[in-house]
């Protein structure tokens, strides 16, 4: 397995995130995709700078985030911009030389009568069949579903569609083992996130929490007062049976260190590269 980093977290240009994994002795780095310095509309030149850049650093892309924030796909009339974005998503990932595209897509509802459930499917078939056709996963992170329903979502696609798993959002939020969560999504395991926190109110709603998220972004998520994301290793992640279970299953992609929270989020990454390396 190899490290990586999501270079949005330094709080900085996507630049000197590069430069600052590149010391930290990683092998990758995750970019957000969607807007702003890094996205679809990056000129030829620069597309350039960048490859010259990861090159100099030896450092390949782990996975671009193509996650539009909002509701994800659970809009009937948001999807056909937010399907046409990710398209153009998987296409720079193509350029960037990386196959997965990590987003979060909504609540996917467990029964599956729920008329949400169809609008979901629908629009993730479409980005899945456009994703597979050019050697891309568009990687679902794991959160605010059980990883049985998460499971029968994507069986229910028609490829192309897979998993990045945040073991830390399961369990903060659903109370999902992390363990038991890889042995279900074993064969779809594209990416995951290293991330650890703590489930404070075994009574809160996931549909809450995240269409908190889709309303605030990640202010209001971090606002909840149902679990608290605490650096790696302080939480309730079982990080080495959930590492062992990863070995178990034949996983040799990346563990991409995410801090969303915390009063020196660099440094907490920084204890988190360390801590990684001494379990795998």
């Amino acid at each position: 397995m190899k490290i990586g980093i999501i270079t949005d977290c330094f709080k900085s240009t996507h630049e000197e995130g590069i430069k600052k994994a590149a010391m930290l002795g990683l092998a990758g780095v995750q970019i957000y995709a969607t807007t702003g310095d890094f996205s679809p509309e990056l000129s030829a030149e620069k597309k350039e700078e960048y490859k010259k850049l990861l090159k100099d650093n030896n450092l390949v892309v782990s996975a671009l985030c193509g996650d539009m924030g909002g509701f994800g796909f659970e809009r009937a009339e948001d999807n056909p911009a937010r399907i046409e974005a990710t398209k153009k998503i998987v296409d720079l990932a193509v350029e960037f030389g990386t196959n997965v595209v990590t987003t979060h897509i909504g609540v996917i509802p467990e029964d599956k009568s729920n008329p949400r459930y169809k609008v979901m499917l629908d629009a993730l078939t479409e980005c899945g069949l456009y994703a597979k056709s050019k050697g891309v996963t568009l990687a679902i992170e794991t959160g605010p579903e059980k990883a049985k329903t998460l499971l029968a979502f994507i069986e229910d696609t028609k490829g192309g569609v897979g998993v990045n798993l945040d073991p830390a959002n399961f369990t903060m939020v659903t109370g999902q083992d992390a363990v038991e969560a890889v042995y279900i999504l074993k064969d779809h395991i594209v990416h995951t996130h290293l991330k650890d926190g703590r489930m404070l109110d075994k009574n809160q709603d996931p549909t809450d929490v995240y269409h908190a998220f889709a309303l605030g972004g990640v202010d209001a998520l971090n606002a909840c007062t149902g679990f608290i994301e605490l650096p790696i290793g302080e939480g309730d992640v079982d990080w080495d049976n959930y590492i062992k279970a990863l070995k178990e299953i034949g996983f040799d992609g990346f563990l991409t260190i995410e801090r969303e929270a915390g009063d020196d989020p660099v440094k907490d990454m920084e204890l988190a590269a360390n801590f990684i390396k001494t379990k795998i």
